[in-house]
Formats: C-alpha cells, structure tokens, sequence
C-alpha cells in the first residue's frame, strides 16, 4: 500500500510547492522539531523549579528562626 501511494504520487510531483518525503520522514521531522523544543523548555522549568526550592527553604528557615527566638 505504501509503495502504491509512492508511485501514485510521484506522477503528481511535478509543481514547485510539493513536500517531498516520505510520512515516515515527516514523522521524523515533526519528532525532532518536538524534541529540540520541549529540552530547553524542561530545563528551564528544573531550573525555576531549583530556585523556587532554595527560595521555600530561605522562607523556612525565617519562619523557624523567628519563632525559636520567641520561645
């Protein structure tokens, strides 16, 4: 079936703005686009992740200072 859809198109392949590839190759495509964009936004999120953890930490460390001095 795949070979069939091949050949069929390539009769129809002669116009200047025909996407040349395969589905298999436009998969592949579509899969690195999706990967190169979603690495730098996860480590962007890990990082805002790490700072709001050393932030949270900061504030309980405040927080438990502050009531030990009361005691």
């Amino acid at each position: 079936m795949a070979e069939e859809m091949k050949t069929s198109g390539q009769g129809q392949q002669k116009g200047g703005d025909v996407v040349k590839g395969d589905f298999s190759t436009i998969l592949v495509g579509v899969g690195t686009l999706l990967d190169n964009t979603i690495t730098p936004l996860s480590k962007m999120v890990a990082q805002a992740l790490d700072s709001l953890t050393v932030v949270a930490k900061q504030i309980l460390e405040g927080v438990s200072s502050s009531l030990g001095d009361k005691k």
